[in-house]
């Protein structure tokens, strides 16, 4: 199913990666119209994209048969306020990217219209992240094949059934790329400790982490069994990962993890108000 005319309203990186994957997959940029209040980052998706911009949210939604919303969580309500008038008339389609807000609080703002609420990840900037998406009891069927169209441009898409499972989207995959990262830091700190040259180290630890996650990604075994493959008896890598478990490292990645998702809840509940 074609998105007929796609509305941003936010111009911002995430936008602007959506929008890339979208016409990378054939769709017309003549049919995608931003709104930003930004003029020099409504210019360069002119220049990058050949799409149509606008200052106006209002003008935005006005032809839109699905609006996209892609700004700060802070301030949504404001910008749905503004837009509430237009929507009643268009009544289109409302994804959501703002993490934290969920869909109740945006229907109330905008009046009953049907939402995605979705939770991508940064490796979307790339076309490699992935996307947690809830869907109200009002999104048609093809709207939801719509909304995973529009999110799969950047990567895998998966649905909920319960929108609160969005605070574990978000520990997870939201969050995850951070705990990646640091993970990579750590190695290459660890390199350089027993005198790798820096550059070499921090190669070593992405190019690793790099074909391990690939590895995971096409094995049909599960993350354990591969572990279990590269790990000999008595070696280098059974060294490691017994002081690994020794130090709780399941159990401390089972407590930040938590936590994250905690505090997801608690941002949703002030988005709120």
């Amino acid at each position: 199913m074609a998105p007929g005319i796609l509305a941003f309203i936010g111009g911002g990186n995430m936008a602007a990666s959506l929008i890339g994957g979208l016409i990378a997959r054939g769709m017309p940029a003549g049919r995608i119209i931003v709104a930003d209040r930004v003029p020099e980052q409504l210019q360069a998706l002119r220049t990058r994209f050949g799409i149509r911009t606008t200052s106006s949210n209002p003008a935005a939604a006005a032809e839109a048969d699905t609006v996209l919303f892609a700004v700060k969580p802070q301030d949504l309500a404001s910008v749905s306020a503004e837009l509430r008038d237009v929507l009643a008339r268009r009544r289109p389609l409302l994804i959501s990217i703002a993490a934290g807000v969920h869909s109740r609080d945006l229907q109330r703002w905008v009046g009953g219209l049907p939402v995605v609420r979705c939770m991508p990840n940064r490796p979307a900037m790339q076309g490699c992240g992935v996307t947690g998406m809830y869907a109200t009891h009002e999104v048609a069927a093809t709207q939801r094949e719509l909304a995973e169209q529009v999110l799969g441009a950047v990567g895998t898409v998966l649905w909920l059934e319960r929108e609160e499972d969005l605070d574990a989207v978000t520990a997870i995959s939201g969050s995850g790329p951070a705990y990646f990262f640091l993970l990579i830091e750590s190695l290459q700190q660890a390199g350089q400790s027993l005198g790798l040259p820096e550059e070499i180290s921090r190669k070593l630890a992405i190019e690793t982490a790099y074909g391990a996650s690939m590895m995971a990604r096409v094995a049909r075994e599960s993350a354990a069994t591969l572990r279990e493959q590269v790990t000999s008896k008595g070696g280098t890598t059974e060294a490691a990962l017994k002081h690994l478990e020794a130090s709780d490292f399941r159990g401390i990645m089972a407590t930040a993890v938590a936590a994250a998702a905690r505090r997801s809840a608690q941002l949703a509940e002030e988005l709120a108000g």
